[in-house]
């Protein structure tokens, strides 16, 4: 695959725009200006489609002071908190909202980020209400934002996506594994792949990491070994790794400076290695960073 490929697949993940994000960010949310900068190397370099949310604190509104002609925006709509709700009025005005602080007319992908309300009393209009501003134009692709490919058992049973959004990293290749990535292509479902540094955990050096990821100590010595036998970055090694998977459609990026994504750029063309088998992991607790308060 050569760079221009790989540059393409991927997707600007937007959250450290709105608020301080992942585990490995030490500056916080992304000073405006540096924003405008990471947005036109964006551009520049290929990468078309941006990543955001409603609740990604301030992203949806720092994108709207930007010029957003170039790129396809994906959002996600938060949970349904109220039980006695109008879910139509609910999902139209906030997929308004969204609409407002982008500053754009329609979106090229809305998401769920709690798609398991979908087997829940409101389930039905809330897709019903998504697939109807499909037919309108105001959205060109619905989908799901989930955890694990066990999801995707059930809802795919009763529902249909335009895309699917889930964890993909070097230890976490559950939806390889499950085959559900050689499914979502054959049902010609784009699969988007995130937390491909896991927050930036991957990316952190032997003695970087917090103390409470030491139960996973012998797994991390593997990692750091391989990254030493093959002479790679772990920058390198994360985006070789995924963007060599050819049923993924796009790989989410997340990024705090210009020079973080001047680097992730040039390592999009890295070499690939072939990986130790038993270089992964199942584990709920790591794998999950909703759980990771729980360490």
């Amino acid at each position: 695959m050569n760079s221009n490929t790989s540059i393409s697949k991927l997707t600007l993940g937007t959250a450290q725009f709105g608020m301080a994000y992942g585990i490995a960010n030490k500056s916080g949310q992304v000073d405006v200006n540096e924003v405008t900068k990471i947005l036109d190397l964006a551009s520049a370099s290929g990468i078309s489609t941006l990543d955001t949310a409603i609740a990604y604190g301030e992203s949806e509104s720092v994108l709207g002071s930007q010029p957003l002609k170039k790129f396809s925006i994906f959002t996600k709509l938060p949970e349904m908190t109220e039980t006695n709700i109008d879910v139509v009025e609910w999902v139209n005005s906030h997929v308004k909202n969204s609409l407002m602080r982008l500053r754009i007319s329609a979106l090229d992908g809305l998401l769920l980020h709690r798609p398991e309300q979908l087997l829940e009393r409101n389930g039905n209009k809330l897709y019903d209400q998504m697939l109807a501003l499909k037919d309108k134009g105001v959205i060109n692709n619905i989908g799901i934002s989930i955890y694990q490919p066990e999801e995707l058992n059930i809802l795919s049973k009763h529902f249909h996506f335009d895309l699917i959004q889930a964890p993909y990293n070097i230890l976490d290749r559950r939806m390889l594994l499950s085959g559900w990535l050689e499914r979502l292509n054959n049902m010609g479902i784009a699969f988007h792949a995130r937390s491909i540094f896991m927050q930036g955990l991957l990316l952190l050096k032997e003695g970087n990491r917090p103390d409470k990821f030491s139960p996973w100590n012998a797994l991390w010595k593997q990692w750091d070994d391989w990254l030493n036998e093959t002479e790679q970055t772990p920058v390198e090694a994360c985006l070789s790794f995924v963007l060599a998977e050819k049923n993924i459609e796009k790989v989410l990026i997340g990024v705090d400076s210009y020079e973080h994504l001047q680097q992730i750029i040039e390592a999009a063309d890295a070499s690939t290695f072939s990986l130790p088998e038993n270089l992964q992991t199942n584990d709920q607790q790591l794998l999950n960073p909703s759980r990771w308060s729980e360490l």
